[in-house]
């Protein structure tokens, strides 16, 4: 069993900045990639970055690219993501993911928290 908790959620400016942390318990060493996804109002949840296990592996969305980083301190076993010059667009709860298999998927996490919500006024 592995269980997430997101945190670090706000209201913050255009052009601010934001760190997001999701702390995992349980058997985190059954998680080999972890994740981070959003839901925009109206809109449908996305992916937005992921990272494996060592940290060696990231991957990001197009629209996050060169503001957004992912990391994990598995001694503690948290993940963040940093979300630098953030826009109106967003906007959204923030869902800290994981996933068993070596094998990444970003349809296929096993574990999900509960959400965090970030809204970017212009």
């Amino acid at each position: 069993q592995v269980q997430l908790v997101e945190s670090g959620g706000g209201l913050v400016q255009s052009g601010g900045s934001l760190r997001l942390s999701c702390a995992a318990s349980g058997r985190t060493f059954s998680t080999s990639f972890m994740g981070w996804f959003r839901q925009a109002p109206g809109k449908e949840r996305e992916f937005v970055a992921s990272i494996n296990w060592s940290g060696s592996f990231t991957t990001y969305a197009d629209s996050v690219k060169g503001r957004f980083t992912i990391s994990r301190d598995n001694a503690k076993n948290t993940v963040y993501l940093q979300m630098n010059n953030l826009k109106p667009e967003d906007t959204a709860v923030y869902y800290c993911a994981g996933r068993r298999s070596s094998t990444w998927n970003p349809n296929g996490m096993d574990y999900w928290g509960k959400g965090t919500l970030v809204t970017v006024s212009s």
